[in-house]
């Protein structure tokens, strides 16, 4: 927080004005109407991690650039500085759907879920007069994205004309040259017109929404746009982009395949060593029962029907014991 705590002169202009003695209650109460009905699409525009006033120069000039406003026409920091301020409360006060229909036209590689000042920077890098299938809000948005003077009721045609007179002499001029550079690298080159569907980059989530657009930018075109190397460099980079996705989406469908057949294996192997443990268990109980059965006609019959049970059992008697007679002493000699 810097140690001036007065505020600028872009902060100065919105806030109420209470030189009018007695008017504090109305001006709170047309404040609080007015950010109850604009917190919403304020707080939408992204907040930077410094002020702008703490920026240094070059990244306050690439600032401005990136919203599509022309660092030279202010003499001073504290112009720029407001210029963006204003540009960023005019990108939170635009509808989404209006930005959206601005980039499909200009074939902005954008993420549909983007921010809206994400979209007004794209919208910035779009240097196309062509107007062609470009909706009434998406033009009010983009003349007002070039530093034109747009109201919403405005007719097309009025809108066109502002825009054209906005570019310049000059810029016409080399527009008209590209122009002519184009002509000729397509008719040698004789590309065919395309009419390829506009779509959106993917989101984190790995969805690719479709979105309805005009025919995808001929070398033509990109040329006329972007002068002969930059056309020429832009669709060398899209037909690389083009080819490296083709490869990637092989690479993938491969891998996929080989998941796939994996998959399936270790299904088949899991089928097996289930059935081949069903059986063992089958056998186990099937043993487990005949032991059963078995034991149980034993039990049975060693009840019922013992051994040598109708026979008398012998009585055994012991031999008599026969004792030795005592013998005769003999008679003594004389």
């Amino acid at each position: 927080m810097p140690a001036d705590s007065s505020p600028s002169p872009a902060d100065v202009r919105l806030l109420p004005d209470n030189s009018a003695g007695g008017s504090d209650a109305r001006v709170d109460a047309r404040s609080s109407d007015f950010l109850a009905r604009n917190e919403a699409e304020v707080v939408a525009a992204a907040t930077p991690g410094r002020q702008l006033s703490d920026l240094p120069k070059d990244e306050l000039e690439n600032l401005a650039e990136e919203f599509g406003i022309d660092p030279t026409r202010f003499k001073d920091r504290q112009g720029l500085v407001a210029a963006i301020h204003d540009r960023r409360q005019t990108i939170a006060g635009f509808e989404r759907d209006a930005l959206l229909d601005v980039v499909r036209w200009g074939r902005r590689p954008v993420a549909v879920n983007a921010s809206k000042e994400q979209l007004a920077q794209e919208i910035a890098r779009i240097k196309s007069m062509r107007f062609v299938g470009l909706s009434h809000r998406g033009l009010v948005v983009l003349a007002r994205m070039r530093g034109v003077t747009a109201e919403d009721a405005e007719p097309i045609p009025d809108l066109i004309k502002k825009l054209r007179k906005q570019e310049g002499f000059f810029a016409k001029l080399s527009r008209k040259r590209r122009s002519v550079i184009a002509s000729v690298v397509s008719s040698v080159v004789g590309e065919p017109d395309s009419a390829r569907e506009y779509q959106y980059l993917p989101t984190p989530e790995g969805r690719q929404p479709v979105g309805s657009g005009p025919a995808s930018a001929t070398i033509k075109e990109e040329i006329e746009d972007a002068g002969l190397f930059g056309g020429i460099t832009n669709r060398i980079k899209k037909s690389a982009d083009t080819y490296i996705n083709q490869k990637l989406d092989e690479i993938e469908t491969r891998i996929d395949r080989k998941l796939d057949e994996i998959d399936r294996r270790l299904a088949e192997w899991r089928d097996k060593e289930v059935a081949n443990r069903i059986k063992i268990l089958k056998i186990t109980l099937w043993a487990s029962v005949i032991v059963g059965i078995v034991s149980l006609i034993y039990s049975y019959v060693k009840v019922n029907f013992p051994v040598g049970a109708d026979k008398p059992v012998p009585k055994v008697v012991a031999p008599p014991v026969l004792h030795p007679a005592p013998l005769a002493p003999e008679p003594a000699n004389p």
